[in-house]
């Protein structure tokens, strides 16, 4: 009977150690998503340059794309910039931002202070409604969305040179073949 005790913590505490030992080979910038294989949450939201204007995610179906969120205060975002600056110059995907729960003037002038704007287009998730349908834990995020609006991919964390040629490109390459 005292066998029996000391073997029953010994093997939870073992099968905790395993869990733990399989967490920690987890990639923290993979965590799953429950949307990846679905259709893109819709959204309508006014544009940055041009709150009169909206833009819907509806209007991007028939192509691959990018929705980047992104916005002014975070620190990430600027490190990523030059990233997604050389993506769109490439003009092999377009690149859709969400600016998320910033100020309108401060995320214009970060786009001009920055070197640039990639986007297509930028839409303004000033209340982060539209963020908490993507999933969004913080930003930056990035989502690949296919032709028919179905999420393939999310990128948590800042965009590498190494992540876009070694994840984004093949899978947008082969979205485009499809």
């Amino acid at each position: 009977m005292k066998r029996l005790f000391i073997l029953i913590p010994l093997a939870a505490f073992l099968i905790l150690v395993g869990f733990l030992a399989a967490g920690l080979r987890h990639d923290p910038h993979e965590v799953p998503s429950p949307l990846v294989g679905k259709p893109a949450p819709l959204f309508n939201l006014p544009r940055l340059n041009d709150p009169q204007l909206t833009l819907s995610a509806a209007e991007m179906q028939g192509q691959v794309w990018l929705f980047n969120v992104w916005a002014s205060w975070c620190a990430p975002c600027r490190e990523e910039h030059p990233v997604l600056l050389k993506l769109a110059a490439s003009q092999i995907v377009p690149i859709i931002g969400m600016n998320y729960k910033d100020e309108r003037d401060k995320a214009i002038a970060w786009l001009r202070q920055g070197g640039g704007d990639p986007y297509l287009t930028s839409v303004i998730d000033q209340e982060g409604r539209t963020g908490i349908d993507y999933g969004v834990y913080g930003v930056p995020e990035t989502y690949v969305i296919d032709k028919a609006g179905i999420i393939r991919y999310k990128h948590i964390g800042q965009l590498t040179e190494q992540v876009v040629a070694e994840r984004l490109l093949p899978l947008i390459m082969e979205l485009n073949a499809e």
